[in-house]
């Protein structure tokens, strides 16, 4: 019987080792055998990993786990993950294999080490597993070299590994998992370099990203990086940004074992701060070793690399798995040269290619492939599934403010609307690309529009850790969307729409009443809502009170039993004045908000649509009576979105509220006297009309007066850098925008900043 093989050296071992030392410790080892500088070490091989599932007796366990499991259920997935993953930790580690780790760490010098995940199905042209699994670094003490292995044979039933496992059609119990243990690189500099333009596939090109101090965080993504773009022939320096750097990753010297502490933030010294990471010389050193790497593998390589005493190590390289054949030359082209077939309303941002699928009403959104691009006449929230699956999104009717361009912007799709004839024009299966930055619908792939917006969103990556005095929030209203969210920039949600909560529920509040159903319905609600909460605690989440109108209430199950017709629905009964009549249906709401404040009082109230000052007071009123008054973790805000806030809104304040958040959408529609779903006034629909401005000015400048928050949820102050600056100068506390504005907002309010004269004395506006 042939004995287990624990442990292999990098200089034994080379690209075909994939099966038992997996894709990273494969190409460690190949880089040694090549001479490349790569710091020394060995793998924990696969068949240990396997020994280890066989000797705990927890195969079982873990395929029983995953039986039956719906891979889209995120929730279920996480806690089953989870489960797997304490299952495997806890198991006892084979005595043979953790002395076999002991005894080769002891061999390597006993210094700090960087312990990696290597699965078996990573780092191949195939398919790129990259950053799936656990990388530990600074873990010292042959004791927490063993420990550190064992979470990373547990990384690999991560959640999100899992599923890409799912979706790449790999077993979960054949993948297996190597650890290489490599000498750490205490790095003064580090960072990636792609022998090839990732974005636009340019080959010419080489991109190199450095920071000061660990790699790790420029992987994390909390260290924005200077960014070097070079010619391969000759080698030479095209461009290069140089980014601000407040603080680095650093060893900690009282941490050693499989956790955080063994890293620590450390202030980067004043004097380095906006200085070149790398010098010129350095820059072209890097690109030559990566050229050779290049040469060596064939294929343009994705390395990741660290500097340390006058010498650059390479500690990772990957083949790049994202080339597309046209990028090149999309790059090299600086006019689109693809038919335009339609026109429209830019609505969300981005640029996607895709199938047409004309759907006709919400009966036929199966016809709806993840990919197509979905074609309506308008969207209503039964198209909510069809939309999620699509890559882009065209409308016949509609502005940038209804329901297909809300809920695009949302899911960070592109969309066009108002495009007048796309359901009559575009033909099903036909290929089109999809500009939603500029409204525009052309034949066929648009490669160098698709290029552009690649580029663009690398260029935003670098802005997206700006700090700013303003804070950035975020407009939501899907539950599933919050996790990945609260993950990015921002400061809170300041706008949490109800209605999409209600309308998965499915059914008119009524009916659940009616139905004897209220603490059903009541929990349903809570259960979305605390969604949000728990993902963004302890950041605010503010919520906006359910402001349907009557024909949206009515589309729901049973809705046409309670909702009378109206002529204009949008001037209708909607807002505080429903809260005032129908209180016992209000309560229901505000009975779901006090269940998740239980555990999140991070939990805030909106009210929209306030006419009067004696409104807000009885809704207030309201809220007292059942056990949700004003206090120091609980804060009331209004929107200010109808020119009677404008006008009175210092006899607003004065009923007691704790911040003010200005609806441009409506606020813009009723000032102007505009249909904003109409897409015959889509030019004018403008919130920089003269009218408008003058309104935005008295609500911002009153708040600040009155010294409490006013924010702005909207997309104008993204579409309109103008007007961000002004907001900025008037004193606005906060904007809050869709999950695809975050970085295009986040620069825009800096750069507002920079110019900013000093506050007035008189302000007491504070923060939200």
């Amino acid at each position: 019987m042939q004995k287990l093989r624990t442990i292999v050296w990098f200089k034994d071992i080379g690209k075909n080792d994939t099966a038992i030392v997996g894709g990273k410790g494969a190409n460690l080892g190949e880089l040694t055998q090549a001479g490349i500088p790569v710091p020394p070490g060995f793998v924990v091989t696969t068949d240990s990993y396997f020994a280890f599932l066989k000797e705990a007796g927890i195969e079982a366990t873990i395929r029983l786990a995953l039986d039956d499991l719906d891979y889209n259920d995120s929730a279920n997935l996480i806690r089953r993950a989870e489960a797997i993953k304490t299952t495997i930790e806890q198991a006892p580690m084979p005595p043979g294999i953790a002395e076999d780790i002991r005894e080769a760490y002891r061999a390597l010098g006993e210094g700090p080490v960087a312990v990696r995940s290597s699965a078996t199905a990573e780092d191949m042209a195939e398919a790129s597993f990259a950053g799936q699994q656990s990388t530990f670094l600074n873990v010292a003490g042959a004791d927490n070299v063993v420990k550190a292995v064992q979470a990373c044979w547990a990384s690999l039933f991560e959640a999100r590994a899992i599923f890409y496992r799912y979706e790449n059609h790999f077993d979960n119990l054949s993948v297996g998992i190597a650890v290489p243990v490599q000498r750490m690189v205490q790095s003064e500099r580090s960072g990636v370099m792609f022998t090839v333009e990732p974005v636009t596939s340019d080959r010419s090109k080489i991109v190199i990203e450095a920071i000061w101090g660990l790699g790790e965080g420029i992987v994390s993504g909390e260290v924005t990086p200077d960014l070097y773009v070079m010619r391969k022939d000759p080698l030479a320096i095209e461009n290069r940004h140089v980014a601000d750097q407040p603080r680095e990753l650093i060893r900690n010297p009282a941490g050693s074992g499989a956790h955080e502490s063994a890293n620590v933030w450390s202030l980067v010294p004043e004097q380095l701060r906006q200085e070149q990471k790398l010098s010129d010389s350095h820059i072209r050193e890097l690109a030559a070793i990566g050229l050779n790497v290049e040469r060596h593998y064939g294929w343009p390589q994705d390395i990741e690399w660290a500097w340390e005493g006058g010498q650059f190590f390479l500690v990772q390289t990957r083949p790049v798995t994202t080339i597309t054949e046209h990028g090149t030359e999309a790059a090299e082209t600086g006019k689109e040269t693809a038919r335009v077939l339609l026109t429209g309303s830019a609505a969300g941002p981005g640029v996607a290619a895709g199938t047409v699928r004309i759907v006709r009403n919400p009966m036929e959104i199966d016809l709806v492939q993840p990919g197509d691009v979905l074609v309506s006449e308008m969207t209503t929230p039964d198209f909510v599934p069809g939309m999620k699956r699509a890559a882009a999104i065209i409308t016949d009717r509609g502005g940038r403010t209804c329901h297909a361009a809300i809920v695009s912007r949302e899911l960070g799709i592109p969309c066009v609307v108002g495009s007048n004839s796309a359901t009559r024009d575009l033909q099903q299966g036909q290929m089109v690309t999809v500009d939603g930055s500029a409204g525009l619908v052309y034949e066929g792939r648009a490669e160098t529009r698709l290029a552009w917006y690649e580029t663009e969103k690398v260029r935003r990556s670098h802005v997206s850790n700006l700090k700013t005095k303003v804070k950035l929030l975020v407009n939501l209203a899907e539950p599933e969307l919050a996790e990945a969210v609260a993950a990015r920039n921002v400061d809170g949600v300041g706008l949490l729409r109800a209605e999409f909560i209600v309308a998965q529920i499915g059914e008119h509040p009524r009916l659940a009443l009616d139905e004897g159903r209220r603490e059903e319905f009541v929990a349903k609600l809570a259960d979305g809502i605390r969604a949000f909460a728990s993902a963004f605690a302890p950041r605010q989440v503010i919520y906006r009170a359910t402001d349907f109108k009557t024909n949206e209430y009515s589309n729901l199950r049973g809705g046409k039993k309670y909702e009378e017709p109206e002529e204009n629905p949008m001037i209708g009964y909607r807002g505080a004045s429903r809260y005032i009549r129908e209180p016992e249906v209000f309560i229901m709401e505000l009975d779901a908000i006090k269940q998740v404040r239980k555990d999140y009082p991070n939990l805030w109230v909106m009210i929209p649509f306030v006419r009067t000052p004696d409104e807000l007071a009885a809704v207030k009123k309201i809220m007292e009576g059942n056990g949700l008054p004003r206090s120091e973790d609980f804060k009331l805000w209004m929107m200010a979105e109808v020119p009677s806030n404008v006008l009175l809104l210092d006899k607003f304040i004065d009923v007691g509220i704790d911040g003010i958040s200005i609806g441009s959408n409506d606020l813009t529609q009723l000032v102007l006297g505009i249909d904003r779903d109409n897409s015959k006034f889509a030019v004018e629909f403008d919130e920089r009309n003269e009218a408008v401005m003058l309104a935005l000015e008295r609500i911002v400048t009153t708040a600040r007066k009155r010294g409490i928050p006013c924010s702005i949820c909207g997309q104008a102050p993204s579409v309109y850098p103008e007007l961000s600056e002004k907001l900025v100068r008037w004193g606005v506390t906060s904007v809050s925008v869709s999950p695809d504005m975050i970085e295009q907002t986040r620069e825009i309010i800096y750069n507002a900043e920079q110019n900013r004269p000093k506050p007035e004395r008189t302000s007491q506006a504070k923060p939200i």
